[in-house]
């Protein structure tokens, strides 16, 4: 190194550490360092190799393209971090699910044996029946639970080895060893076992012990039928996993079920557009003909559609008002309003708050307030959700019942505006 530091010509010479594997750096066939980059071969090359077979190639200094993957391989690392963080956050929520679905249980089996010891002794069977059928789908329940949070800590593992190769590499101060060794940065693939999992509050076993009492009451002279009744209960309970099991939008698009509005049903007071998508409240009726099916008191109209599998639609409005989202059957009262009845259930939604009717019962729904609301409806499983959107999907409000019809999906404006 002496001649470096005293020669005048070797001082302009650049130093840098020693290397291991210096002939690494050397050019198989001009016998000179590499200190080019080939975009176009991905390789590093001498200068002499871009006037011979790299001539004509995209080329840059290798220190210029390693500072370009030194940020790609930042970027990487950046995700990867909020992967990690994302996949904690879930591995709680999975935590308490797992909790919840246990208290749940435990206050079924508790109900469910008080009420039972009260019957005769011919039910006595059937109580033991009751209370194995919990422990087993509490267990199934619990095992799910378990099995994804068992997944998404593997996942967590391997993004943190991943990271540590990323971290060492990024300490490669020799450009040709950082381009050598530089892997390629597919994009981070979507986690399989954490899709914004959003714990919500479901009932787990509580479905049981009412079904539970309702045979108390009817027992003696419908004991096989009632039974029937608790079995099916059971075997619809629903945790976090159980389908609709991702609340991300995409996931419920391959659902989407277009609807047209109705013009035979459609109030006087609305008028619809865009090929009867959109309708918007008049201060003046409108000229529309008589029909059977048109609604007469409230601002109301239905699609032609009629749903019977699971499906989605969204409803949008503007113009600063509010409005009713509902599903109803196609009998339903033509002076009648949406969630006053047992024919349609409805979420009542203003510029503050959310409220859920049916059969004229209300109940508060909280929730953050959205101009669009979408809507899945699982007609033969009897569940139907209503989802605020924006950026994010989140469950307001949802229901397991049994629909005995047909449903179409309905719409009622309270305030001046448009609804699409």
């Amino acid at each position: 190194m002496r001649p470096h530091h005293d020669a005048p010509p070797l001082k302009k010479h650049k130093l840098g550490n020693p290397s291991k594997t210096l002939q690494d750096n050397i050019c198989s066939r001009h016998d000179e360092v590499m200190k080019i980059f080939c975009r176009t071969d991905q390789q590093c090359i001498c200068f002499l190799c871009t006037m011979d077979e790299h001539k004509g190639h995209e080329t840059v200094p290798a220190a210029a393209e390693r500072a370009e993957k030194k940020k790609e391989l930042q970027e990487s690392r950046q995700q990867i971090h909020q992967r990690i963080q994302d996949q904690k956050e879930d591995v709680k929520l999975l935590q308490q699910e797992v909790k919840a679905i246990n208290v749940s249980a435990e206050k079924a089996v508790e109900d469910s044996e008080k009420i039972f010891t009260e019957l005769i002794r011919l039910i006595q069977k059937r109580s033991f029946e009751v209370k194995q059928q919990i422990r087993s789908q509490q267990e199934t329940e619990v095992s799910r639970v378990k099995d994804v949070r068992k997944k998404l800590e593997q996942e967590i593992t391997e993004l943190k080895r991943k990271d540590a190769e990323l971290e060492q590499l990024s300490h490669t101060e020799d450009h040709t060893q950082f381009l050598l060794n530089y892997p390629s940065l597919p994009a981070l693939s979507r986690s399989k076992h954490s899709s914004s999992i959003n714990i919500r509050p479901l009932r787990h076993f509580e479905d049981v012990t009412a079904a539970v009492t309702e045979s108390r009451d009817k027992l003696k002279g419908v004991l096989k039928d009632t039974w029937t009744n608790i079995s099916k209960r059971l075997t619809e309970v629903e945790v976090l996993l159980s389908k609709p099991y991702s609340v991300t939008r995409f996931s419920f698009l391959k659902y989407s079920q277009k609807v047209t509005l109705d013009p035979n049903t459609v109030n006087k007071n609305l008028s619809l557009s865009e090929s009867n998508r959109k309708v918007k409240k008049m201060a003046e009726q409108l000229p529309y003909p008589d029909h059977p099916d048109r609604f007469t008191q409230h601002s109301q109209v239905l699609t032609r559609e009629s749903l019977t599998r699971r499906c989605y639609w969204e409803v949008e409005w503007g113009g600063g008002g509010g409005g009713v989202v509902a599903v109803s059957y196609k009998n339903i009262s033509r002076k009648g309003q949406f969630g006053l009845n047992d024919k349609s259930w409805s979420l009542f939604c203003t510029t503050d708050k959310y409220t859920f009717k049916h059969n004229s019962i209300e109940t508060p729904v909280p929730g953050p307030v959205s101009s669009r609301i979408g809507v899945y409806l699982d007609h033969r499983a009897g569940i139907l959700c209503f989802y605020s959107v924006s950026k994010t999907m989140t469950l307001l409000h949802r229901v397991q019942t049994t629909f005995t019809q047909p449903l179409h999906a309905g719409v009622d404006w309270l305030h001046r505006g448009s609804l699409q």
